[in-house]
């Protein structure tokens, strides 16, 4: 995840640059639940509005929950499928925020409304985020129901109104990106604290729709978007928090944005950068899936590391006699193409290794989804793919 904000403030405030330091554990993603009420687009689980068999009981998630505080595993997202489709859903939460994770609640929102919002807010999610995918026509579309936008914003202001932090989360396509502007209005006039843009990542329907994905130049603009909006709020002193994930290509970008804009500011932020260091799937991030197998990101669901009912979390996530985790925790990864050759690799850590392998076979080939040019990352000898527009012809931020 590329928190763009806090880099933002570090150009206003900038902080030392003391040694990297990683968390006790992974954040961990857990789809609790394979069965949703909703059939979208990009989901990467391709879940449906049925029972899937073999899902972990109550005591048996119990057991992982002890497994992985011990482990030193800091985060929980409960996910799904739709979480709150889940019986124990609330049982879960609570002992979870007992034992002291920050836990977080990934849902559609469409099952959020006025008979349980106070039993939700009572658990004390420490962050709930709603998945909005466009405008009403659109979001309905992505998400295959009528009624879901509405039911969605609502379950946003009930959110806020009763005190809990709650973040828009949006999947930008080719189709849904010039949706982009006013969603972040629509964030605004709810008094949403946080914005999380996810690059499509070729992962179940994902893949199968990756054809929508967007194109190259339109995640730039896109990217300007958030950077012009996040600068701005910073500036009349109103941030909210902007966040992106699936494309660790954001980061180098915005490092291009600060060239131009705050070229004093360059050198630090850049080793900010690098301290936080990219794609850390493998390493920082994990997912358990709802029988129980665990995987390098919640995109990686077609590749097996273990289950826990079999072995503990604690004795999988480490092995690296697997050689796609042992080249995920190698620094640097065993990268090709135009990501091994890439100056910012520090900064980005060879971005989202799914895609390569989806697309080649090869997780180590370079991510088709970086959208910059063979130029703005030090490549030779290649064709640029696309023809970008410079920065010093775009507007200036703020």
């Amino acid at each position: 995840m590329f928190r763009l904000t806090q880099y933002m403030q570090e150009l206003i405030e900038p902080t030392p640059i003391g040694p990297k330091r990683n968390p006790p554990g992974p954040v961990v993603i857990w789809n609790l639940i394979r069965r949703c009420n909703l059939t979208c687009k990009h989901c990467y689980s391709i879940s449906a509005d049925k029972d899937f068999p073999g899902e972990l009981s109550t005591d048996e998630v119990y057991t992982v929950m002890d497994n992985l505080k011990q482990f030193g595993v800091p985060v929980l997202i409960l996910s799904g499928g739709e979480p709150l489709l889940r019986p124990d859903i609330y049982e879960i939460s609570g002992r979870a925020k007992a034992m002291g994770f920050y836990v977080g609640l990934s849902t559609n929102g469409t099952l959020i409304d006025e008979r349980n919002i106070n039993r939700i807010a009572a658990l004390g999610y420490d962050y709930v985020g709603i998945s909005i995918d466009g405008l009403r026509d659109t979001h309905d579309r992505f998400r295959r129901k009528a009624g879901a936008f509405d039911a969605s914003v609502r379950a946003m202001e009930l959110c806020h109104d009763h005190g809990i932090k709650v973040g828009m989360r949006f999947t930008l396509t080719r189709d849904n990106a010039p949706e982009l502007p006013s969603l972040l209005a629509l964030m605004g006039r709810l008094g949403i604290e946080k914005f999380y843009l996810s690059h499509l990542n070729y992962a179940g329907r994902g893949n199968i729709n990756r054809r929508d994905d967007a194109v190259l130049a339109t995640t730039r603009q896109a990217m300007d978007l958030l950077f012009e909006a996040c600068w701005r709020q910073l500036q009349e002193g109103r941030p909210r928090e902007y966040v992106t994930g699936n494309n660790d290509a954001d980061g180098v970008y915005l490092l291009q944005w600060v060239r131009e804009h705050f070229p004093e500011r360059e050198a630090h932020l850049r080793a900010k950068l690098a301290q936080w260091g990219g794609n850390s799937s493998g390493v920082n991030i994990a997912n358990i899936d709802n029988v129980g197998d665990v995987h390098p990101d919640t995109f990686w669901w077609h590749y097996r590391l273990g289950n826990v009912r079999e072995r503990p979390f604690s004795e999988i996530w480490p092995d690296t006699s697997d050689p796609l985790m042992a080249g995920l925790k190698a620094r640097p990864r065993p990268l090709k193409g135009r990501c091994g050759q890439c100056r910012y690799l520090d900064v980005c850590g060879g971005n989202t290794r799914v895609r390569a392998h989806q697309l080649s076979g090869d997780p180590w080939a370079e991510d088709p989804a970086c959208y910059l040019d063979d130029e703005e990352i030090g490549v030779s000898g290649s064709t640029a793919r696309l023809q970008l527009t410079p920065y010093s012809a775009r507007r200036t931020a703020g």
